[in-house]
């Protein structure tokens, strides 16, 4: 039994779940060594990566705690935490050293390059050695200091007898300066301080991209938990009120929630009434009327009086808490992306191993010598370091991205090309993605005067409407007229004194589906209507859409007659009040079916699905949690971006696919050239650098392919 084996008990019982962040994981390879490395341990059923949040679920007995999965992933050469105590998995020291690492690499690279140029140009004697020295002082503080992340993990792994693509890495760039640093003092013809220090910048390069964008694509849970109140006034026995933090809230307590605040907990209304902003669960823009017994969720936002609402659910087990935990189950499934690199990825170490070690042997047993055979294995390693084919996804993707943020689409997810590029239909949710997500209102029956008392009233409430009616006045050049005594009562609107009248804005009689406001001056009245306008290209859009074999649809929280107007105006199918779950329902279902479905939202319920769909896109007026969730991010009032991107990733993918092509022929003829003896360490840097550079050349082409 290995050692990690000896750590779990031979007890077996009930399965719980443990979740833990892994910070330190830092590459592909980490997903198969901790999930193959747990799935040894007796007791557990299963271990599953989130690599794109750094957490590690697994299910196991009872036999095995906390501490024994924490120091399993330990001996894995891990260090790992309770989802508690990190819940981002936080590690922005390590994104900024590798920054730093990458900057003092490329100043390193850059200076030893201009040295090496007159070597190249055949200086020799002192010159020569002069430049060598040079290259040497600026080469050993590089090296040492730039290579850390990749010595640091290497070590790691071979601490606990394992390997990893850090491995080679290492090896190929200390035997690099090692061998450099001999020719200098030895005064030697050759020296290859040039070509490790440009291996690290490369791969460096790599590595810190990635690293921001998996610390940017991790916040979305936080986002997601930040909109609960952080804290409430309870009632006490004695009546009086005493503040409690949100994790300290228990059921049965009853919550003082004041004007402007957020619920902490999830409870009944059981005195007082008025209207709560519910957009983030619901993604209806309308506020909700509540009162005594009705239901209020934490994140909610309390409009108007102060309510006292019955604590039903607290912490993990609230509304909220629920759709984290849906987008961080839907976010387990992404690593399937990754997994693919990782098969590579486990080749790869053992081959350069082996090939670099077959080349040493064999050369010495051609009588070329141990300095002629180190020669040759070091040039093999750095030959095959694997930058064009790791490059030959992110360099299309970078691209892609530039051009398609010049057309109002920020792409997030390193992977999220390959997956637009994929999908065959498209789930859209209506408030703030198909439509603006502002009620606009018709004010062509008011006169001036009247617009002028209904700006007044408007601008001193809090209600949206109120808001969106001010917005408009104040586009028409509107000025406010002089009311006084304006007051705001919950339920009933705004109301105040004007030239001897009373004026107000309140509710209409009657209601039904439409939106509207009442703007009253002494018995004079005006119903005035509210329109959610769609986007002015969304028709274009979907036609775009149908046209690369995509069907529209839209799947939405709103009342069904609001999404059915909007649908049938663009002529595609609906769903309406949509719960969180519904709509991930929807998408599993889609999913087992063989579809890969485009799922586009901006609320904070639509968060889930936009972790679980096959591709996710929000619109910048999204709630931060449905940015953090979605994969791209769109950014204006047109929606034509969600269809360029899904043309532009297709594009992509074609690129992609002519960059691996040309990484496996090069790596074809370049391989064998290196094995024969006919490539030294500068040359296989040199080559390695052109294979980048052609890769890059290549995505390069992407640059109009958004136009």
């Amino acid at each position: 039994m290995n050692a990690l084996a000896d750590i779990a008990s031979a007890e077996t019982g009930e399965l719980v779940d443990s979740r833990f962040t892994v910070p330190g994981m830092r590459c592909a390879g980490c997903i198969a060594k901790i999930e193959r490395g747990l799935g040894e341990l007796e007791g557990v059923e299963a271990a599953r990566v989130n690599f794109s949040a750094k957490r590690v679920a697994v299910r196991h007995t009872r036999a095995l705690d906390d501490d024994d999965l924490t120091e399993a992933l330990r001996h894995l050469g891990f260090e790992a935490q309770a989802v508690a105590a990190n819940p981002l998995a936080q590690d922005d020291k390590e994104t900024r050293g590798l920054l730093r690492a990458l900057a003092v690499a490329g100043f390193g690279m850059m200076n030893i390059m201009l040295l090496s140029v007159s070597v190249w140009s055949g200086a020799g004697g002192v010159t020569r050695e002069m430049f060598h020295w040079l290259s040497a002082m600026i080469a050993l503080p590089v090296v040492i200091y730039s290579g850390r992340p990749f010595f640091s993990s290497a070590a790691m792994a071979l601490r606990y007898r394992r390997t990893n693509m850090d491995v080679p890495i290492s090896i190929g760039v200390l035997l690099a300066t090692g061998l450099s640093l001999y020719e200098t003092l030895t005064g030697g013809e050759h020296a290859y301080f040039d070509g490790a220090v440009m291996l690290l910048f490369f791969l460096l390069a790599g590595r810190a991209l990635d690293s921001t964008m998996r610390n940017r694509t991790r916040a979305g849970i936080g986002a997601l938990l930040s909109k609960m109140g952080r804290n409430a006034s309870v009632i006490q026995v004695d009546g009086s009120t005493q503040r409690f933090a949100a994790e300290d809230l228990e059921p049965g307590m009853v919550m003082l929630v004041a004007a402007g605040e957020a619920l902490a907990a999830d409870g009944v209304v059981e005195q007082g009434q008025g209207a709560i902003d519910n957009a983030m669960l619901t993604g209806e823009s309308t506020p909700e009327a509540v009162s005594i017994g009705s239901t209020v969720h934490a994140g909610a936002l309390n409009l108007t009086e102060v309510l006292q609402v019955r604590i039903t659910a607290v912490a993990g087990d609230t509304a909220i808490a629920e759709i984290a935990r849906l987008m961080d189950e839907a976010g387990q499934s992404r690593s399937k992306y990754v997994r693919i690199a990782d098969r590579a990825a486990r080749l790869y170490a053992p081959a350069v191993h082996s090939l670099a070690a077959l080349a040493f042997i064999g050369w010495m047993i051609a009588g070329a010598g141990w300095y002629q055979s180190l020669v040759i294995a070091i040039a093999v390693l750095i030959i095959t370091c694997p930058c064009a084919m790791g490059l030959a996804v992110p360099a299309a993707q970078v691209v892609a991205s530039g051009a398609l943020i010049k057309r109002g689409l920020l792409v997030k997810d390193g992977s999220a090309l390959e997956r637009l590029a994929e999908v065959d239909l498209a789930l859209f949710d209506k408030t703030g993605t198909l439509t603006l997500g502002t009620p606009r209102p018709d004010i062509s029956a008011l006169d001036g005067e009247a617009r002028s008392v209904a700006l007044a009233l408007s601008q001193n409430s809090r209600h949206p409407l109120s808001k969106g009616l001010a917005d408009g006045l104040r586009a028409a050049s509107v000025t406010p007229a002089d009311v006084s005594q304006i007051s705001e009562a919950s339920g009933h609107g705004v109301t105040g004194q004007w030239q001897g009248q009373e004026v107000a804005l309140e509710r209409p009689e009657g209601g039904g589906n439409q939106i509207a406001t009442r703007l009253r001056i002494g018995q004079q009245g005006w119903t005035l209507t509210f329109t959610d306008s769609l986007r002015p290209d969304a028709a274009e859009a979907i036609t775009l859409l149908r046209g690369l074999g995509i069907e529209p649809s839209v799947i939405s929280g709103d009342r069904e007659a609001a999404v059915a107007a909007v649908a049938g105006e663009l002529g595609i199918a609906a769903i309406g009040n949509a719960k969180p779950q519904d709509k991930l329902a929807l998408l599993e279902k889609l999913k087992v079916e063989g579809h890969k479905p485009l799922m586009v939202g901006d609320g904070l319920n639509d968060g889930p699905a936009l972790a679980a769909a096959h591709a996710s896109i929000a619109p910048g007026t999204a709630s931060d949690v449905s940015q953090q969730a979605a994969d791209a991010v769109f950014i204006g009032e047109r929606l034509m971006p969600v269809a360029l991107a899904i043309r532009v990733a297709r594009r992509t993918m074609q690129i992609v696919r002519q960059n691996i092509g040309f990484a496996v022929i090069y790596n074809v003829f370049a391989v064998p050239l290196a094995l024969a003896g006919l490539v030294t360490p500068l040359i296989a840097a040199i080559a390695m650098s052109m294979s980048s550079l052609v890769v890059v050349g290549n995505s390069l082409r992407l640059a109009r392919a958004a136009k």
